[in-house]
């Protein structure tokens, strides 16, 4: 058979390390110090993050006072229309007025009128009330009930419509 070779294992050399009283007390030192820095992080992100809500909260708050000063003349206008039921040409002149200002203050912010009356109903800007059978082509809007409003571009208020539908032949 075989010679078979056995190498005697070696033991380990002691690989630990001695330590002593001093070292005990730095690294209690420095566990000391990281947690009291650790505490003080902690403390600055929550106060960090009652600030950012704070501040949050504040331009949430007064983010329509730009909106609301343009909005100021037209109650103006209204009070002074107001002033003016007596006469009624001038009170309808008033409120006339009125609704440009409005309207302009509205357009100046973004806000645009949905044109729908004759156009073919698009789900994404009409909102179907009525339908209604006449001559006109399917799904044409032949009635606004309530105007709709786009801000820049994106619908916040469909249009409310009546829509034609083909007379059934019988």
């Amino acid at each position: 058979m075989a010679e078979e070779k056995t190498e005697e294992k070696k033991p380990a050399k002691d690989k630990f390390v001695k330590v002593t009283e001093k070292d005990i007390e730095n690294y209690h030192a420095k566990i000391g110090e990281l947690t009291d820095m650790l505490q003080r992080l902690h403390a600055e992100f929550q106060n960090y993050k009652k600030r950012i809500e704070l501040e949050r909260y504040e331009f949430v708050k007064y983010s329509n006072a730009e909106l609301l000063l343009k909005l100021l003349p037209i109650i103006d206008s209204f009070e002074m229309a107001l002033k003016n039921t007596d006469k009624h040409t001038d009170f309808v002149k008033g409120i006339e007025l009125i609704y440009s200002q409005f309207y302009d203050a509205l357009e100046k912010e973004g806000i645009k009128r949905i044109e729908a009356l004759n156009k073919k109903f698009d789900h994404n800007c009409h909102e179907v009330m009525m339908v209604a059978e006449n001559g006109s082509e399917e799904d044409t809007i032949i009635e606004e009930l309530q105007p709709g409003y786009t801000l820049n571009g994106r619908v916040i208020r469909p249009t409310k419509v009546k829509i034609s539908k083909k007379k059934v032949q019988k």
